[in-house]
């Protein structure tokens, strides 16, 4: 017989962290359960490690919420809890349908008990037990917390009317169910997005693809490409970074991906004889994967901002090249003083990413300086940046460096 209850906690986005929440929700859990806390989605690394919590929530792999309850589920909890601090509670109730949906519909788990916290601190904050889950668990939050407890299916007759049959299928019958689909006839897929603003960014899988121009929006998918927005105004330029993606599945998020005022943390950075620089090109959630390098090459407006951001905790400068189509995505991003800008006029970083990948990274990922062949750090940021516009240079771009 276990001595204590074995919770598994997902915790998703940097506000839960950045509010303080997360560390209280722990504190609370420990006091009668074994915990074990993964992070689910990606941008919250860069709040837990301001946090200093990054030994006590995994950070270690890039997972979506629903592959980190599937970690979580291989341990045997008792009971699994999502923590999150949407925007409102319209968004934040969407976002824990949509983990539950992927995560226990999909695969008809009737185990572990799941429930979700959301917003916590806020007039709104409520406890959604999404499945099955121990009343006497949901009790101590809520008192702790002053949370109301809404039940599941209030949720869905207001926001996901269309898949109550199925949410109460599965609760009900033991049966494998299809989790809930949205493609229509025509082969195109249309996803509705709750609880957006007029003039947000539209992320899908990172990536700014669009605009919203409403509160009621919704993207449309064919082929495996958005092809529309209803309700907002298409970035083609990211729709063809994003390329092909399945949009039922795709992470989905408006607005601001840090809205938090933080004083941020930086990490020593082990530094060898070896100079490593890498070149990151348009995917700037993935940054977290280079902080190995001593110098890592940005290519992208959003790209650059959010690298930059999350590489100053591990004290990295980039050499950002961008061509001032930047989108607001973070609010007050950070920049390592050795940072180099270089604005391209005319909309030409793609091409001149590259180029840089062909003739100075000579189509490898990664290149290695000997340091002991330079006189230090700073001149050998100098000559790569020099290298950098003799490349542009030799194509006559016009530039201005920040």
């Amino acid at each position: 017989m276990k001595e204590k209850l074995v919770i598994g906690l997902v915790v998703h986005g940097p506000k839960i962290i950045d509010s303080g929440f997360a560390e209280e929700i722990m504190g609370l859990l420990y006091g009668f359960a074994d915990v074990k806390a993964i992070l689910g989605g990606t941008m919250g690394r860069t709040a837990v490690i301001d946090a200093s919590l990054e030994d006590v929530i995994d950070i270690g792999h890039k997972r979506l919420p629903s592959e980190s309850i599937a970690v979580l589920k291989k341990t045997e909890p008792d009971l699994i809890i999502l923590i999150n601090y949407g925007k409102s509670d319209v968004t934040g109730h969407s976002f824990g349908f949509k983990v539950f949906n992927n995560s226990f519909i999909k695969n008809n788990w009737k185990k572990p008990s799941f429930i979700q916290v959301e917003r916590p601190g806020e007039e709104d904050g409520t406890i959604v037990p999404w499945n099955f889950a121990p009343q006497s668990i949901i009790q101590k939050i809520s008192k702790h917390f002053n949370l109301n407890v809404i039940d599941p299916e209030l949720i869905m007759e207001k926001h996901f009317p269309q898949y109550l049959n199925l949410y109460n299928s599965y609760l009900n019958t033991d049966k494998p169910i299809k989790a809930c689909s949205i493609f229509n006839s025509q082969n195109k897929i249309y996803r509705d997005i709750k609880g957006v603003l007029p003039n947000e960014n539209i992320f899908v899988n990172g990536v700014v693809v669009g605009k919203s121009t409403s509160k009621d929006l919704t993207l449309i998918a064919e082929n495996g490409y958005i092809v529309d927005i209803i309700g907002g105004e298409v970035k083609k330029h990211g729709v063809e970074k994003l390329s092909k993606i399945d949009l039922d599945a795709a992470i989905v998020k408006t607005g601001l991906l840090r809205t938090s005022k933080v004083k941020p943390r930086i990490l020593n950075h082990k530094n060898t004889h070896i100079f490593k620089v890498s070149l990151l090109n348009h995917i700037a959630e993935d940054a977290y994967g280079f902080k190995d390098c001593d110098l890592v090459v940005t290519v992208g407006d959003d790209t650059t901002l959010v690298s930059s951001d999350i590489l100053y905790r591990f004290d990295i400068p980039i050499i950002g090249i961008t061509d001032d189509d930047v989108d607001k995505v973070v609010e007050s991003p950070f920049k390592n003083k050795k940072s180099i800008i270089i604005e391209l006029k005319g909309g030409f970083d793609d091409i001149v990413g590259e180029l840089i990948f062909k003739k100075l990274f000579k189509s490898k990922k990664s290149i290695f300086y000997n340091l002991d062949d330079y006189n230090n750090v700073d001149d050998l940021i100098r000559i790569i940046q020099d290298e950098i516009i003799q490349i542009i240079k030799e194509e006559d771009f016009k530039f201005i460096i920040h």
